[in-house]
């Protein structure tokens, strides 16, 4: 056997014990690190948003009044309960916010605030009740005791096509109980809510929000309970004026 055999015989036997990642230059120390959620969003949801109420004035404008539980899929259970809503008891007991949990408070009047508070979590401000929701991409930190917000898991979901564009879906859960509607209408801490953040640009320019909420409570609900919200972006230098919880 020629030296040249012998060292192509060499070369071939190493290649056949290499990875081929590793015979293409890539490999997890050379490979570059994917984009956070934050560089690379399907759509550009920050900014200040308002509200823009068409639809079900008289239920997110005022309070309904007790026993106006227009097209809620309420459970008998729900019903008992929110037929006994006393919005003094909630008062006495330091309870006004059980209308500004994640499943309610997006209906409420008033204004947003999106910002990302790191490379991993969109925060979400809201005028009504000075709440916060944080829509976490990675793995969110433990918490020990249900929250008005709860927990929310999120993703950007991009379309398959160009221009490339796409949504955000936001699913929370561990929610402490509260109301659908400030009249009392119930919502369990089983509940989970799945929304759908769509962008869009209007031809006068102007920017919408469309969140779709699908909201299912094996307790309080006969079947799932969906609802369309929209916002409008206002210009940069919008105020911001959070209010307090109110029970009735």
């Amino acid at each position: 056997m020629t030296v040249r055999a012998f060292i192509l015989i060499a070369v071939f036997a190493a290649l056949a014990t290499t990875p081929l990642h590793a015979q293409r230059g890539g490999g997890a120390r050379g490979a570059p690190a994917p984009p956070t959620p934050k560089a690379d969003p399907a759509i550009d949801i920050t900014g200040t948003w308002t509200a823009v109420i068409t639809e079900d004035w008289n239920l997110r404008m005022v309070t309904p009044k007790k026993g106006d539980y227009t097209r809620v899929p309420m459970t008998p259970a729900a019903r008992k309960i929110a037929d006994a809503w006393d919005p003094s008891k909630d008062e006495a007991g330091g309870e006004q916010c059980r209308g500004y949990g994640a499943p309610s408070v997006m209906r409420l009047p008033g204004r947003l605030r999106i910002s990302w508070q790191d490379d991993q979590t969109l925060k979400m401000e809201l005028e009504a009740g000075n709440q916060t929701r944080l829509f976490h991409f990675a793995a969110a930190p433990p918490t020990s005791e249900p929250a008005w917000q709860g927990q929310s898991a999120a993703q950007w979901q991009y379309t398959v096509n160009p221009p490339r564009t796409g949504e955000l879906k936001v699913v929370t859960n561990r929610l402490r109980a509260g109301y659908l509607r400030k009249n009392g209408v119930p919502y369990s801490a089983n509940t989970t809510m799945t929304e759908f953040y769509h962008r869009m640009t209007a031809p006068n320019g102007d920017i919408w929000l469309t969140v779709v909420a699908e909201i299912t409570d094996p307790e309080n609900l006969r079947e799932p309970f969906v609802q369309r919200t929209h916002f409008k972006r206002l210009a940069p230098n919008a105020t911001f004026e959070p209010e307090a919880c109110e029970a009735r």
